[in-house]
């Protein structure tokens, strides 16, 4: 049987060890006129400029992921108030007042783990096996989501898989999920890290590239 979930992006699931889960956010900002859309369970980089920007943007360039966007916050010039909403349209689709900042909820504990769907067969139990403790890369999905629901629809791409230290995901384990067990399709819940972080004590430039068709 095919695999219930087949592209939802990276989810916080835990933390490594036996550190507790608060499953917390930290705030940043993105630039009030970025038009990309950056959709919720996506990964970010930090820019120079002080602001968050989707991962592999033109103007994103190669450096150390920050995280993963959970939501926004920013102020709607026609409404008058705030609006809450779990993605980053893109400035051309909503109508944000400049005087107050584009906040961005971002998970980004360089100890989070994630789960993130495969985006095609494993072939079974054991090849999903030896994976993990490989290295892998979201490929062109890294920036792709949904307009309906603001959610990534990014997927592990498993032709990436290799020992290759600078793809930007290690894979750690696989996730027990019964309605996503079927190894011959895509949709297998792996457990991940992201490589290179900002956020972390000792950190190294990952793949990233300022070329939108080459993906992270």
């Amino acid at each position: 049987m095919a695999n219930s979930n087949t592209a939802y992006g990276l989810r916080p699931v835990g933390l490594v060890g036996s550190a507790s889960n608060s499953t917390g956010v930290t705030q940043y900002e993105i630039a009030n006129d970025n038009t990309n859309a950056i959709f919720q369970y996506s990964i970010v980089v930090p820019l120079a400029a002080g602001v968050i920007d989707q991962a592999g943007a033109t103007n994103g360039g190669t450096t150390q992921a920050l995280g993963v966007l959970m939501g926004v916050e920013y102020q709607d010039s026609v409404q008058k108030k705030p609006v809450f909403i779990n993605y980053w349209p893109g400035s051309g689709s909503v109508s944000v007042d400049t005087n107050y900042p584009v906040k961005a909820f971002v998970a980004d504990n360089p100890n989070q783990i994630f789960k993130v769907a495969s985006d095609a067969t494993l072939t079974n139990r054991a090849t999903g096996q030896a994976a993990v403790f490989a290295n892998a890369t979201l490929g062109t999905s890294a920036r792709t989501g949904s307009t309906d629901t603001g959610s990534s629809n990014s997927a592990l791409s498993v032709s990436s898989i290799a020992v290759t230290a600078t793809l930007a995901l290690r894979i750690v384990g696989i996730q027990d999920d019964p309605g996503n067990a079927d190894y011959a399709s895509a949709g297998i819940p792996l457990l991940v890290r992201l490589s290179a972080h900002f956020n972390a004590p000792t950190s190294r430039f990952d793949s990233q590239t300022t070329a939108t068709t080459t993906g992270l």
